[in-house]
């Protein structure tokens, strides 16, 4: 069935990217419990890279294709990820038997995918009855190289932020504190990029 609902407006985010002296600029489109993105990127570290993406979830933010591109002095590579409504991964074209547990793609050093599981379980706003931590094993895309891993990433929910709310991210001993936005995205991940546009208001409190 089509989801009539209407969308909600674009939006066009830059986030500053630390880890990769570089920046990340995107367009965000939600509609219902689904949402798609065009972005693109450029990293200086450890070597200069241009990476173009187009991303499009399924209901529930779930991963449906993830196509990229990604140019460095010395090659170019492609990604072609996509994820059928019975669960079955591909990585151009190549089953990912190991993948069938995952619903979320994850691109390297980008904090627009870290987006998806925070909304599908509503991480950025008061847990009410749900848990406040998940985890979750993603599809993650290495950048450069644009190569598919396993990746095991745990999200707990910590409490309100001067611009939304504070999520911790965990994956093997790595963890950070992100917050985000009232839309679910990312305004800071700590250790690896913060947003520079548009200018951002803090947070609404209740009365």
């Amino acid at each position: 069935m089509t989801d009539t609902r209407p969308a909600h407006p674009p939006r066009a985010l830059t986030w500053q990217v630390t880890a990769s002296g570089g920046f990340e600029s995107a367009w965000i489109t939600r509609h219902g419990r689904s949402l798609s993105a065009r972005g693109r990127v450029f990293g200086a570290l450890p070597e200069p890279y241009w990476i173009s993406y187009e991303l499009e979830t399924g209901e529930d933010y779930t991963t449906r294709r993830l196509t990229a591109t990604a140019e460095t002095p010395h090659a170019t590579h492609h990604l072609a990820l996509d994820r059928t409504a019975d669960g079955t991964w591909t990585a151009n074209g190549a089953p990912l038997d190991w993948a069938a547990d995952a619903l979320d793609c994850d691109l390297g050093l980008s904090p627009l995918t870290n987006t998806m599981p925070v909304l599908r379980h509503e991480l950025h706003h008061i847990p009410g009855s749900g848990p406040a931590e998940r985890t979750f094993l993603m599809v993650w895309v290495s950048v450069p190289d644009l190569r598919v891993h396993p990746s095991r990433q745990t999200y707990t929910h910590l409490g309100p932020a001067p611009h939304g709310t504070r999520v911790r991210y965990a994956s093997g001993d790595f963890h950070s504190d992100l917050e985000f936005d009232g839309d679910g995205l990312v305004v800071s991940y700590p250790g690896l990029a913060y947003r520079v546009s548009p200018a951002l208001s803090p947070a609404p409190t209740n009365p």
